[in-house]
């Protein structure tokens, strides 16, 4: 199905990588279009490399590109999602959309319209992608605690200046997350094989009876919804 198409541009929605398409049609003047979606779960990625390059364990997909070079799609866990559709545009189909709002461009009240009245822990909440897409268990953590908000707290129960609060929060940690590669907490890396570097600044995530970093209240671990979630007791009420 992708073979002879022309990729037009890469981006993030929510949290897939749209590869949108172009293929030029026999008859004159005919083109088609179609996108490429890839979810990477919880351990995929996908590589840049030369063919020369040794095949990795757990490479489900190598797409040939013209340049020579190749693109692997490597999930040890499987848990990733690669999915193509063709776009017919005299339908007016536009393709893949996200479930819920853009974290990175919601304003205010529209965020905190999403959570008022809702009587689900806000750690659930924030990971209810057909509310808000994109935000993951790390960074839904990570917001939280710049907040001064805990996880089981019932979003119906936060005020509209708590919930400001984190909605600055939950942009300020993205854009950081982003500038900084992400988050190798395991063996994610970027298309050329570089780790990310946010896990360096993470103030909850992952640090389960460490000292706080403000008030040195060892960080505790519950699960919600079956995620685990980081928060310090004393500096998040």
């Amino acid at each position: 199905v992708l073979e002879g198409t022309r990729i037009l541009q890469v981006r993030r929605v929510a949290k897939h990588i749209v590869f949108d398409l172009e293929r030029v049609g026999r008859r004159k003047g005919s083109v088609q279009h179609g996108q490429w979606i890839v979810h990477l779960g919880m351990t995929g990625r996908m590589q840049v490399t030369t063919p020369e390059t040794e095949l990795a364990k757990h490479t489900h997909a190598v797409v040939k590109l013209a340049s020579g070079r190749e693109l692997r799609f490597v999930d040890p866990r499987r848990f990733g999602r690669l999915a193509v559709v063709r776009l017919d545009s005299r339908r007016g189909e536009q393709g893949f959309a996200a479930p819920g709002d853009e974290p990175l461009t919601s304003e205010s009240e529209r965020f905190t319209s999403l959570f008022r009245g809702r009587k689900t822990p806000i750690k659930s909440a924030l990971l209810n992608q057909k509310l808000l897409s994109g935000v993951g268990n790390i960074y839904a953590d990570e917001s939280l605690f710049r907040s001064g908000i805990r996880p089981r707290r019932r979003a119906s129960s936060l005020t509209r200046e708590q919930l400001r609060k984190l909605h600055t929060a939950v942009q300020e940690v993205l854009r950081e997350a982003i500038a900084l590669g992400g988050s190798t907490v395991s063996d994610y890396v970027n298309a050329d094989g570089e780790e990310g570097f946010f896990q360096l600044q993470h103030r909850v995530y992952g640090r389960e009876g460490e000292p706080c970093l403000v008030c040195s209240t060892p960080i505790k671990r519950i699960v919600i919804a079956g995620r685990s979630s980081h928060y310090c007791s004393r500096c998040q009420k």
